[in-house]
């Protein structure tokens, strides 16, 4: 993660951050003295604090120890500032840390986690290999009757939240021409969209998304306007589905494409259909070519 792009100064002192981090401030000192590590403010002249940008660098630091690495190899990973320094980490330790910091409610750890998830990985294996498994084990708890309702809402809120920051990146792309992404009007589960959206940024193709629970008028009105290359209309199941909102953009002159397993039973007429991260990215693509 891009620690120093986040933003904000703060005042930690050294013990309320060793509080935070568990562990003890003699260990922060001995961080400071032998990996340069310590805080960068001066309060009053004479006290140090540590910014907000340091704290974040030290948590850094420590999932790294965590995860095996000694200290000053942690240290110089993170301090450092070079990519080749970050060490490979399995996504199954990955996943495994995202839904430990989602059952304690964690939102600051999450929000870490996530950025360097998709600072490592992008969004589309992010997805595949991380994200997906840790959203299924979750469901599987609920259906064996482990209630994670917590746990699941607030992991869900900040993926949603970090592909808002890493497609934020990605705001210089040529105008054009956009693809629209639009989920159904009655659909809830919107974040594959989301997970698409930041992966066409990613490789330059301008895409709009509209978010979850928009009437259809108003899919329709900023079609309208926008007059997309081509519509991606996502629904999770068949009682989402809304096969007139596709007659009423196909009417208005504009390609749709039907996306999400909920179209599965409508697959094979005109319109196409698309259920997989990839498909989408090479159709899109395809369509602004031509």
């Amino acid at each position: 993660m891009d620690v120093d792009a986040v933003g904000g100064r703060g005042a930690w002192t050294p013990g309320k951050v060793a509080e935070l981090l568990g562990v003890s401030p003699v260990t922060l000192r001995t961080w400071a003295a032998r990996y340069g590590v310590g805080p960068s403010l001066r309060d009053d002249g004479r006290h140090r604090r540590y910014s907000d940008t340091d704290v974040r660098r030290l948590q850094h630091m420590q999932r790294l120890i965590d995860r095996g690495l000694r200290a000053r190899e942690a240290a110089a990973a993170v301090f450092s500032g070079l990519e080749g320094a970050m060490p490979d980490v399995p996504a199954s330790r990955r996943a495994e840390e995202l839904e430990r910091a989602a059952e304690d409610l964690d939102f600051a750890a999450l929000a870490a986690l996530l950025d360097e998830l998709l600072d490592a990985l992008g969004p589309a294996r992010a997805w595949a290999e991380v994200l997906i498994p840790v959203l299924d084990h979750l469901g599987g708890r609920w259906l064996r009757g482990d209630v994670c309702f917590e746990s699941e809402w607030a992991l869900t809120g900040e993926i949603s939240l970090a592909l808002q920051r890493y497609s934020a990146r990605f705001a210089n792309i040529p105008p054009g021409r956009a693809v629209l992404l639009a989920c159904c009007p009655d659909e809830r589960h919107s974040l594959p969209m989301e997970v698409l959206r930041a992966a066409m940024v990613e490789v330059g193709i301008p895409a709009v998304y509209l978010g979850q629970l928009v009437p259809a008028e108003t899919t329709a009105g900023v079609a309208a306007k926008l007059e997309p290359v081509v519509v991606f209309l996502w629904s999770m199941s068949t009682g989402t589905i809304d096969d007139g909102l596709v007659r009423r953009l196909r009417r208005r002159g504009f390609e749709v494409v039907m996306a999400g397993p909920g179209w599965e039973t409508l697959a094979g007429r005109e319109v196409a259909w698309v259920n997989d991260l990839g498909g989408a990215l090479e159709l899109a693509a395809e369509r602004l070519k031509g």
